[in-house]
């Protein structure tokens, strides 16, 4: 993959019929897994989300996750805090976000489309997805993602601002 495969990775809301098949998952699950991990503890956590009826009950849990409902696959993405390092939540949403991105760059390389659906910190998400899918209290629903082949193509686009980049100091 090179830079602008990178630029071209957007998130896809509209997916076509067409099912994702078992190798793409396992290369995206295996992408995301290879993320840089404070000190190696790797807290993530994957509820792979297949059936209609699960869909729409995340979708449900979710304001702005109603393409879950036509998405023909969905993802919890979840950290474990009794393993990420020294339990601490932020060591844990540095870790998930990191195997949240490769997820979603794995999925764009092979085709694929995808959008990342947050969850934490919004109290009553978390609550209402630990409780439809049975996650523990020490798992932490961190985000969803809802994947599918393409139905939508958005331009590639830069969102680079050189006021954003700083030199030797602020």
């Amino acid at each position: 993959m090179n830079v602008a495969d990178l630029l071209a990775r957007r998130s896809i809301r509209k997916y076509t019929d067409e099912p994702i098949r078992a190798d793409q998952l396992q290369a995206a699950l295996e992408a995301a897994m290879a993320a840089p991990s404070a000190m190696h503890c790797d807290p993530w956590r994957f509820i792979v989300i297949e059936s209609q009826a699960d869909r729409d009950r995340l979708a449900d849990a979710l304001p702005f996750g109603q393409m879950l409902r036509h998405a023909p696959m969905g993802i919890i993405v979840c950290g474990d805090l009794n393993v990420a390092h020294r339990n601490q939540l932020s060591y844990l949403l540095q870790d998930v976000s990191a195997a949240i991105q490769n997820l979603l760059l794995a999925l764009h390389a092979q085709g694929l489309g995808a959008v990342w659906l947050g969850i934490h910190p919004n109290d009553d998400r978390v609550a209402a997805v630990k409780a439809s899918f049975d996650i523990p209290d020490h798992v932490i629903p961190v985000s969803a993602i809802a994947l599918g082949h393409p139905a939508e193509h958005p331009e590639a686009r830069t969102r680079f601002n050189a006021n954003h980049v700083h030199y030797g100091k602020w």
